[in-house]
């Protein structure tokens, strides 16, 4: 029993952490080398790894996909989609694809001549699947050697940390206070009604000697 609830946790801290890489923001400093727009056709396993459509369009099985393409410092290429998040999950009330697809077209350059950007996105990319992070804002730095610190993603950690430790001391606490008594009691009982079963065989085989 004990190892099938470390199981259950154990998943439960997979999921809840998988959730958190997903969906809190990163940031990456590349240059942009081009944008594009191509057609993407979802399938059952890829569409929960995209937004829904721009506001205002309709949801279909397939549609226009904004793409940014760029390269980092290493020469390693990275490739984010540009899609509005709007009301939807995960929380980043994106409306201005267009905008931001114009703005990306502006910062275009090449390795010779480069302009560095930030760009801040979420999400994974899987060549197997075909997903790409959503970038959500670009803005231009002065280099690669910029240090970026991830104050909003320490803040959300720490935020959730405290809250799992005081739900946690409180369930301790309660578990001291409420479930362990009655557990003791209960053992107790067990005990009382093992003894009981026990003097009276005893007794009876006594009897029968």
């Amino acid at each position: 029993m004990r190892w099938i609830f470390r199981g259950i946790v154990l998943l439960m801290f997979l999921l809840v952490s998988a959730t958190l890489h997903y969906t809190l923001p990163q940031r990456d400093i590349v240059i942009i080398t081009g944008t594009e727009i191509v057609r993407q056709d979802f399938s059952r396993i890829n569409r929960l790894f995209f937004a829904q459509a721009d506001s205002g369009t309709a949801e279909a099985e397939n549609r226009d996909l904004r793409l940014i393409n760029t390269i980092n410092e290493n020469g390693r290429v990275r490739v984010y989609r540009n899609e509005d998040t709007g009301l939807g999950w995960p929380f980043y009330l994106k409306f201005g694809s267009a905008d931001l697809q114009a703005e990306a077209q502006s910062l275009i350059s090449s390795q010779a001549d480069p302009n560095w950007v930030v760009v801040r996105h979420y999400g994974w990319r899987s060549t197997w699947v075909s997903i790409y992070p959503n970038a959500v804002s670009v803005h231009s730095i002065s280099g690669p050697d910029v240090r970026l610190i991830p104050w909003f993603n320490i803040l959300v950690l720490t935020a959730l940390f405290a809250v799992v430790w005081g739900v946690g001391v409180r369930i301790l606490r309660f578990r001291h206070r409420r479930i362990d008594p009655l557990i003791e009691a209960a053992e107790d009982r067990l005990e009382d009604a093992a003894d009981d079963v026990r003097g009276f065989w005893g007794r009876l085989f006594g009897r029968n000697s």
